[in-house]
């Protein structure tokens, strides 16, 4: 395998740390050409920038570009250089930064960032022709068409774990022959909790996901299942299968990442230890693994694998988004919008952890979708608007019927 050029998007996040921890245990495989992140965390982008000599840093917060520069000679005294031994890289900033930096030539863009913001990076890699590496899968979801009518046949290559487990698992057949796609969830840290009994829940129990560390959103996403309705969506366009064929079943000890059911009965599953190194390493590295990419699983000890049916009563967030998805059009873009607004809310406590997916509900029954001809990203940005504007004033109804 040849050395790739990645571009990483989102790179003080979750996934891009892990990202970067694994290009640099294999500095013969990758080089870090350019690295992105919102602007909070100048101190770790500085220290990423230096350690892998990148030439293009972009951070969202214009405002931030001065602690930036800052933090990189703070970081290159600690690292030992003497003033003038070290380039700083370029520096772009603002809003369209990560935009401008998912266009730049390179082999791969890896997308990590948080949220529909990441749809302009994921359509800018896509027109460049560049290899997308994509954890954002809220730029697919909310983007649909957007997305698909440019995207060329093998461009995106899936991080999240389980879409990473359904495209290994389809190369055990055609594309005719699959029947269904499965899709594991963990269930969060509420699994088998009827509804009654998640009223009180609060931010920080919905933040103590059973497997994983992630970021908060997505953590709590995890926990209402919001996360899974997404996937399950995102399952539909990534691979072209109707959502009728895409079924969601809990597994708690997450060792089947997914599965895929072909048309002569038999399962294909793609099983490893919870961890996001692999799919990271997939996706920059398709369709070559990286060796020791991760611990593979260890079948000298014993251990019970579950498998069970996903209550909708308790977490409707998965049915919801299949009938988005239905839908179509915007009213992805309108689910995966309100719920931003109300994962906001509820980490400030002003909304009840179950009032999350019964807002976001009401947002997109209220949603009158348009009948495009042809989407267009200003109909999305319109449409995510019309929601948050929505869901914020649903938020308000529920904190003034609180006090």
């Amino acid at each position: 395998m040849n050395s790739r050029d990645v571009v990483i998007l989102g790179s003080t996040g979750s996934i891009g740390t892990q990202a970067l921890e694994l290009i640099g245990r294999n500095r013969d495989r990758f080089r870090v050409l350019a690295i992105s992140a919102g602007g909070d965390n100048v101190g770790l982008l500085a220290q990423q920038a230096l350690e892998f000599e990148v030439e293009v840093v972009a951070v969202a917060k214009a405002t931030a570009v001065q602690d930036l520069q800052l933090a990189f000679y703070a970081e290159a005294q600690r690292q030992g250089y003497a003033q003038g031994e070290f380039r700083i890289p370029k520096i772009i900033a603002g809003p369209e930064a990560a935009t401008e930096l998912a266009g730049l030539p390179c082999d791969v863009v890896l997308n990590g960032i948080t949220g529909s913001v990441g749809l302009g990076p994921t359509l800018a890699a896509l027109d460049a022709g560049t290899t997308l590496a994509l954890a954002n899968k809220e730029s697919l979801v909310v983007g649909g068409p957007l997305v698909t009518k440019r995207v060329k046949p093998g461009q995106i290559v899936p991080v999240d774990s389980e879409h990473s487990a359904i495209a290994q698992c389809l190369r055990s057949g055609s594309e005719r022959e699959v029947r269904k796609l499965i899709l594991t969830a963990s269930g969060g840290p509420f699994r088998g909790r009827p509804r009654r009994e998640l009223a009180r829940v609060t931010p920080a129990q919905a933040l103590e996901h059973p497997n994983f560390a992630m970021g908060p959103v997505v953590t709590i996403n995890s926990a209402t299942l919001v996360n899974k309705g997404l996937e399950l969506i995102e399952a539909h366009l990534l691979f072209g299968v109707p959502l009728e064929s895409v079924e969601v079943v809990v597994h708690p000890q997450q060792a089947v990442h997914s599965m895929v059911e072909f048309v002569d009965g038999s399962t294909i599953a793609q099983v490893g230890i919870p961890t996001m190194t692999l799919p990271i390493a997939l996706g920059m590295s398709w369709p070559d693994r990286v060796p020791d990419a991760a611990t593979p699983w260890s079948w000298s000890e014993a251990s019970t694998w579950e498998f069970l049916p996903l209550d909708n009563e308790a977490f409707p967030s998965v049915q919801l988004a299949r009938e988005a998805g239905i839908r179509g059009g915007t009213a992805p873009a309108v689910f995966n919008a309100a719920n931003e607004e109300c994962v906001a809310a509820f980490r400030d406590g002003r909304l009840p952890f179950l009032a999350i997916v019964d807002t976001v509900a009401r947002v997109v029954t209220d949603h009158d979708v348009p009948s495009y001809v042809d989407l267009s990203v200003e109909d999305v940005l319109a449409a995510e608007s019309w929601a948050r504007t929505r869901a914020r004033q649903l938020i308000g109804v529920q904190e003034t019927t609180q006090v």
